[in-house]
């Protein structure tokens, strides 16, 4: 595990990919690259000692676990970012929409959250673009959990304007839309793979809370993927996802 470690830390301070299949042992459970995500964390001095702010949580779909990633808040922008300086290695995106907390939770409170009582907790929404890029070379052949060591291959995360959060029955019928320019990359509706991008907070608030860590109110959650797989894009251009009734949001890469 200290193998993984040195090659992300190397990864991210040298701003060049390194090869997966160097390492010479493999990882066996989600908490081996839960530990491996806060190491690389700690090497780096990611985040400040409390809770980081911003997280991503989900799955393909509600019978697969969810796993989960703190981000850095430098890779964190809000909509009409130029992303043209940052170091990605590729460019691919994902429509989502974030979650804000609007309470303080601790590991007692996530304990025995249901999926209602969970959004409760939550105060505002807003679209968000995921942009998904990886410290592995060839990351679509490393094996799942070297890839959920590295953050689960995130980039960088644009968020829009927030709106109140409402508990909704009809998510079904949310349509979403994402252009690449003036070129249709994907039309959709009602694509989340949990159905309700609310559904895995518990899941998400758990693992947050672990060894008596707090979420406190205002903290931030991506929670899914609307388009089912990361889309690639090209450098320079305007990345433009909208969600009817919810907003907008946009980067150029």
């Amino acid at each position: 595990m200290d193998r993984v470690v040195d090659l992300l830390v190397k990864s991210r301070r040298t701003g060049k990919q390194v090869e997966w299949d160097s390492v010479d042992v493999q990882l066996t459970s989600a908490d081996q690259a839960y530990e491996i995500q806060d190491e690389v964390a700690i090497a780096l001095g990611l985040f400040d000692p409390t809770l980081p702010v911003y997280w991503k949580s989900g799955s393909a779909s509600r019978s697969i676990d969810p796993v989960h990633a703190a981000l850095p808040s430098n890779g964190v922008w809000e909509s009409g970012a130029d992303a043209r300086h940052w170091p990605f290695h590729s460019r691919s995106v994902e429509p989502e929409i974030a979650l804000r907390m609007g309470k303080c939770v601790d590991a007692r409170t996530a304990a025995d959250l249901s999926a209602e009582d969970a959004e409760q907790l939550i105060d505002a929404m807003c679209a968000a673009i995921e942009i998904v890029d990886s410290r592995w070379l060839r990351s679509g052949n490393a094996p799942g959990l070297l890839r959920l060591a590295d953050a689960q291959s995130h980039g960088a995360l644009v968020l829009g304007t927030w709106v109140p959060y409402r508990a909704r029955h009809d998510w079904a019928t949310q349509a979403c839309a994402l252009h690449e320019g003036r070129t249709e990359m994907a039309r959709l509706r009602g694509s989340h793979p949990y159905g309700n991008p609310a559904w895995g907070l518990p899941a998400w608030l758990r693992h947050a809370t672990r060894d008596g860590r707090i979420v406190r109110e205002g903290t931030v959650v991506t929670t899914g993927n609307w388009a089912g797989r990361p889309l690639a894009a090209d450098q320079g251009n305007q990345i433009h996802a909208s969600f009817d009734g919810i907003g907008e949001v946009s980067v150029r890469l």
